[in-house]
């Protein structure tokens, strides 16, 4: 009998069909099955969620209840305080308690003679409610019994506590509270108790009302904490729209509802209404809870109790949980859920994979048929490819690809025979184009691979030591991975052969031992091939620079070799050529980071300034680059730009390496090296002791010894003051008034006795700025505090840069390089620092300036001192040290300025001061830029690029980080 043969495409379209039959079925029966299950273990896990999240929602209500309860019952106002005065003297604590909870709305205290002190709340609106005159925030109420007429009053306080009303309400005296439920249980019990839900005869809201017995006994604290925020957590927790909640107490009297429309509060007066119950709800699946054995509850916390009951013809799920309070009262979360919508996702999915099987196995056939087509066509372009390569036609006319690896390989070998000599060419056209030493090493790497058929390899190089190797670059299935994380090797360590290779300088091929490719680590995973090639590679002078190690298949034949020779010979003197670069480079670098780290080791109120602000500007820069509309749409930078943009952000403020520490660091006005404030208080403790001398001589004399000794102590209290206020003066906190300068002044002008000479053990230099004036004669009198010629310290003409200087300088220069006058410190009006100290930190920009102009800079780096010189400029040339305008300044040299004021409003790492939130350093750079201070286009860029965003997630604290609306910044006229 013949056996009959069938096309590829129907076997593949019968197997298919049954394979998505299969599947399917038992999708279909899993995904029912295992979601109803899921679907009612949620149900368990929804009740159980519930109750806690409503236990601890009673718990937020009532713990600020209690615990201010147990306070206000430690307090006299519980203990003794037996009159409205008295009683007064808490009602700070009472509003402090109030504010503490938006649930509770009133404080109150019953006394055992049964008078009465309340402190209640009164919302806005609300005031007629309580016949309180508008503006009224709080209401006292006191019920006095006394042993004369019984007397009842309410008071009326504004938010501040001030008393805007006040009432006698003679009919409140037939309120007792010793008749009170809350009263009544808390006065035998120990601790807080908690009463059973009722309705607030003031607001119509259900709440409880927690109290305690008073530290004494004869008075009971209590507080009234309102419920209604319960529904809203209940309503939160619905599972399914025909999910109802419901939270009761023992009672079965509600105090909490998903439905907000029911309502948990029945009967239409006031004096009828109270909590509804399970049963006045009016929904009969709740209200069949109230049928539970409640004996079945466990204990709170405990796993609820699930039950299924048809109620009205339909299946529900009803479960009842035990919450924990805190107090002996219980409480318990009622759940019903029907059974139909809990399970109606699982029956949806069912359906839903039904329909995904039947229409899978519609187009099962036709796609096996095209599947079985799809295989097949790549073969016959192969032959194809397989004849034009015969025929040494290396025209590229697409990649033929195939989901069979056999002939998916077959098509690659064939591709990668065709592309090699066309691939020679462009290796050595690439290697010759790319400046970058880092691109380099993987794109070398990666060309020569793709040119011999290799998909792994590593590109060894020659370290510091010439005898040792360390791996630069790594591919791995045809993608360049980082480098493996290890020492360098010597030869004799290294794997694949390479001392063999390097020993007869030619490239050598040997099988790949085990091991070999996981000895460089996880990234460079197991070569692709059974064995390697390894190719030395030696620069025109004959020294090792490196080596090449590519994986291949099977050992390769000698012309492989010698094409890969070639191709190396190249590579290795680009590398040389390029390892120079480099390391000139990278020596140039190290310098400025060197000079950068040491600016902001100088002072810790620099932080790391120097290290944030290149890469804030570089990215300011970037997002200008990228920019494709307004100003900046045609704005970019080469790579030589780009270099000139680095080198500038990180010497901006190599001036610094000038400004002296003291200066920078002046924490109070009359520190220099040191704290001047030490000798003033000197001086003070002097005069009180003169004050001492002369009060004991006066009595020695015969003078009245109390009156001496009290004149004394007035003479002692005034100097005590004046110090003080020269100290608060010194700390530079608040702005000099007028009246502080003159007072100032005042207490300089106070004298006091110097016996010594004041030159001697005096260096030259302070010695010559006092000899402008004689000494006086021993013994001296000698202002408290002065502005003497040794504290004018003048400047060299040579710092002064006046009209016409080489820099084009046009800062206002100060007479004097120092002022250590002690008025003249500590009169300044607002800060520590003075005029000439205020320069001296400015002058880090002339030093910048100076410094990097007498350095010889290639042609690309020209503008250097320009870009790293103007970040302290205005764009309405008031900025300094040039008084350049926008106009006259580039447009890095704007970022830079953007970028620096940036980085120093949002800092962390300064001591005088706090880094600023995101939004508060953006509104004071939209100021400065209202103010021409800075570019607006290119702050509006700054921002609408999303750069300060990018910025702070990486530099700033996370409290830094509130929210920022940009249009609230942005120039409008920008667009």
């Amino acid at each position: 009998m013949t056996r009959r043969h069938y096309p590829l495409r129907i076997h593949i379209a019968v197997a298919f069909t049954a394979l998505v039959l299969a599947v399917g079925g038992v999708i279909t029966w899993v995904s029912y099955s295992r979601g109803s299950q899921m679907l009612e273990d949620f149900a368990m896990e929804l009740a159980t969620r519930s109750a806690r999240e409503a236990e601890a929602q009673l718990e937020r209500l009532l713990s600020p209840a209690r615990g201010a309860a147990r306070l206000l019952a430690l307090q006299p106002v519980a203990n003794g305080a037996d009159s409205l005065e008295m009683r007064m003297q808490a009602l700070d604590s009472f509003i402090v308690a109030l504010r503490l909870s938006s649930a509770v709305v009133s404080y109150y205290v019953g006394y055992a003679d049964g008078d009465f002190f309340l402190v209640r709340r009164v919302a806005t609106g609300d005031e007629a409610t309580f016949g309180a005159p508008a503006g009224t925030r709080f209401v006292v109420q006191s019920i006095e019994r006394g042993e004369g007429e019984a007397v009842s009053r309410f008071l009326y306080l504004d938010e501040t506590l001030a008393r805007i009303g006040e009432a006698a309400r003679p009919q409140a005296l037939g309120f007792d509270p010793r008749l009170r439920p809350w009263y009544i249980a808390a006065k035998d019990a120990e601790g807080v108790v908690r009463t059973d839900p009722y309705v607030f005869f003031t607001n119509r809201k259900v709440g409880s009302t927690v109290a305690i017995r008073s530290a004494g006994g004869g008075a009971v604290v209590a507080a009234d904490v309102e419920l209604d925020t319960l529904s809203d957590v209940l309503v939160r927790q619905r599972m399914t729209p025909g999910t109802r909640l419901a939270l009761f107490d023992d009672g079965l009297r509600l105090m909490g509802s998903d439905d907000a429309a029911a309502g948990v509060i029945v009967g239409k007066s006031a004096n009828e209404m109270h909590p509804a119950t399970l049963a006045e709800l009016g929904h009969a699946p709740l209200g069949r809870l109230a049928t539970f054995d409640f004996s079945r509850v466990g204990a709170a916390g405990a796993v609820p109790v699930i039950e299924r009951a048809s109620v009205d013809g339909r299946d529900m799920m009803l479960a009842l949980a035990r919450l924990d309070l805190g107090d002996p009262q219980p409480a318990f979360l009622g759940l019903a859920i029907p059974t139909d919508e809990l399970l109606g996702e699982a029956r949806e999915l069912r359906n839903q994979t039904l329909l995904v099987t039947a229409g899978l196995m519609l187009t099962a056939v036709p796609f096996a048929l095209w599947l079985a087509y799809a295989i097949a066509r790549p073969l016959a372009r192969l032959a194809t490819e397989a004849e034009a390569v015969r025929r040494f036609d290396f025209d590229r006319s697409g990649v033929v690809r195939s989901v069979v690896r056999e002939v998916d390989e077959l098509a690659l070998t064939l591709d990668h025979m065709r592309d090699t000599l066309a691939r020679f060419l462009e290796i050595t056209s690439d290697v010759a184009a790319e400046s970058d030493f880092e691109r380099l090493l993987p794109h070398l790497l990666e060309e020569t691979a793709r040119a011999v058929g290799s998909r792994s390899g590593v590109l060894y190089l020659v370290g510091k030591d010439p005898g040792r190797l360390r791996p630069a670059a790594m591919l791995r299935g045809g993608e360049p991975v980082s480098p493996a994380e290890q020492d360098a090797i010597t030869l004799a360590e290294a794997p694949f052969g390479l001392a063999e290779a390097v020993s007869e300088r030619r490239a050598l091929s040997r099988p790949l031992r085990e091991g070999e490719w996981e000895a460089l680590g996880p990234l460079a995973g197991r070569g692709d091939g059974d064995s390697v090639i390894t190719v030395p590679l030696f620069t025109r002078d004959q020294t090792l620079v490196g080596a090449l190690v590519l994986s291949s298949r099977g050992k390769a034949d000698p012309a492989r070799l010698a094409f890969i020779s070639a191709l190396s010979g190249f590579a290795a003197v680009s590398l040389e050529a390029r390892e120079l670069i480099r390391a000139q480079k990278a020596l140039f670098d190290a310098f400025l980071r060197l000079l950068a780290d040491a600016i902001d080791a100088k002072s810790p109120y620099t932080g790391g300034h120097c290290a944030r602000v290149p890469e804030l500007a570089r990215m300011l820069a970037q997002a200008a680059c990228d920019a494709r509309t307004g100003p900046y749409r045609d704005f970019d930078l080469d790579g030589e730009q780009w270099e000139a943009v680095r080198i500038a952000c990180w010497m901006h403020d190599c001036g610094k390496v000038t400004t002296p520490e003291y200066v920078v660091d002046k924490a109070t006005k009359l520190e220099t090296l040191y704290d001047r404030i030490h000798e003033v208080r000197m001086r003070f403790e002097v005069l009180k002791r003169e004050a001492e001398v002369r009060c004991w001589q006066d009595v020695a004399g015969g003078a009245p010894r109390a009156a001496s000794l009290a004149h004394l102590e007035d003479i002692w209290r005034e100097l005590d003051e004046d110090f003080a206020f020269v100290a608060a003066c010194n700390l530079g906190g608040e702005s000099m008034s007028q009246a502080d300068l003159a007072r100032l002044r005042r207490i300089g002008a106070r004298t006091w006795l110097r016996t010594l000479d004041n030159r001697l053990g005096v260096g030259h230099e302070e010695l010559a700025r006092m000899d402008q004036a004689p000494p006086a004669p021993l013994p001296a009198a000698e202002p408290l505090l002065a502005d003497r010629p040794e504290h004018r310290i003048a400047r060299r003409e040579a710092d002064r840069f006046g009209p016409g200087n080489p820099w084009g300088f046009r800062m206002e220069v100060p007479e004097l390089l120092y002022d250590r006058g002690e008025l003249h410190n500590l009169g300044v009006e607002r800060g520590t620092l003075t005029a000439e100290e205020r320069y001296k930190i400015n002058e880090h920009i002339i030093q910048t300036i100076i410094m990097l102009s007498a350095l010889p800079f290639p042609r690309h780096l020209a503008d250097v001192p320009e870009l790293a010189g103007g970040h302290h400029e205005t764009m309405d040339g008031n900025g300094y040290p040039k008084r350049l305008t926008r106009e006259q300044m580039s447009p890095v040299a704007r970022m830079l300025a953007i970028a620096d004021i940036f980085e120093a409003l949002t800092a962390i790492d300064r001591p005088y001061k706090r880094g600023k939130a995101l939004s508060e350093s953006l509104a004071i750079m939209a100021r400065m830029r209202d103010a021409q201070h800075i570019d607006a286009e290119l702050f509006d860029l700054f921002l609408r690029s999303g750069v300060y965003r990018a910025y702070a997630e990486r530099f700033m604290q996370a409290e830094q980080m509130d929210e920022v609306d940009i249009a609230d910044y942005v120039d409008v006229r920008s667009g």
